[in-house]
């Protein structure tokens, strides 16, 4: 089984520091696997339910990302810098390969980590995500808009924040889950993440993705309303060699359907073996 999770604050490389979780894994040699969360989510949020799962098999990294939860602060907020603080965040704890494993929002984020860092990144597990999540007209109109919008969010932050931590809440009934709900939301930052949804609106990796030459899967939440699961089947589509796994869930069946974490765990387990990274 897994060992002891370590929460630490790490140094990237002279930009900044940021939160990173660190869970043991069965054997010091194990392989590892970078867990990177989706839009407003914090790596606890998102993936609390997977930690010690995937511990039994893997050392887990998992770290929030800029203007989430304790993640690095920023005033400019791109999805490749994300990717750059991952791997950072692998090299300051003394790991030179990972399987990059993406929530929606994570998808680009450990896309874009293999694009920019092939050597790190052994293998990809991307969730509930897509090669783009808007069409470009929309894109476009993101553009336009959402810098304002950042500059409201910087001037009324309270505000802000408390009605996305309401819309949240609204979902939700367990005391103690919302206790750690609003916990984790507590240290976001609402004009970054105003940043971050239109940085997620333009992106696409449709000119590139089609190069991943790493082991890869992609798993589709099947009644996903926000990224519908054609879209998430195209990117499997896309990726040669990509395996393709079924959940069924909305969007938020890393925390609502009982298959996801026995599902990622199968993905990861696989695309480790084919990296030559599990036995």
């Amino acid at each position: 089984m897994g060992g002891a999770s370590i929460d630490r604050w790490v140094d990237l490389s002279g930009r900044g520091q940021t939160w990173l979780r660190d869970i043991a894994g069965p054997a010091p040699d194990a392989p590892v696997v970078m867990l990177l969360h989706g839009l407003g989510a914090t790596a606890r949020l998102n993936w609390g339910a997977c930690f010690r799962p995937l511990s039994a098999h893997f050392r887990v990294l998992a770290l929030d990302h800029r203007g989430h939860g304790k993640g690095l602060r920023t005033r400019r907020f791109t999805l490749a810098d994300c990717a750059d603080d991952a791997v950072h965040a692998a090299e300051e704890v003394g790991v030179s390969r990972f399987v990059a494993v993406g929530y929606s929002m994570g998808g680009p984020i450990a896309s874009l980590a293999w694009h920019r860092h092939p050597e790190q990144v052994a293998g990809l597990v991307l969730c509930a995500t897509a090669r783009h999540f808007v069409s470009r007209g929309g894109a476009r109109v993101a553009r336009v808009f959402l810098p304002a919008a950042a500059q409201a969010a910087r001037l009324v932050p309270g505000l802000a924040q408390r009605r996305i931590l309401e819309r949240m809440l609204a979902r939700i009934e367990h005391p103690e889950l919302r206790e750690k709900v609003i916990e984790e939301f507590a240290g976001h930052h609402p004009a970054t993440l105003v940043q971050a949804a239109g940085a997620v609106g333009g992106f696409s990796s449709t000119d590139w993705i089609g190069r991943v030459d790493v082991p890869s899967a992609v798993l589709v939440t099947l009644r996903d309303t926000l990224v519908p699961p054609a879209r998430q089947r195209r990117l499997a589509e896309s990726i040669p060699g990509a395996e393709c796994y079924e959940v069924d869930g909305d969007h938020d069946a890393c925390v609502g359907a009982p298959a996801f974490v026995p599902t990622l765990v199968a993905a990861c387990r696989s695309v480790a073996k084919r990296a030559g990274l599990e036995p």
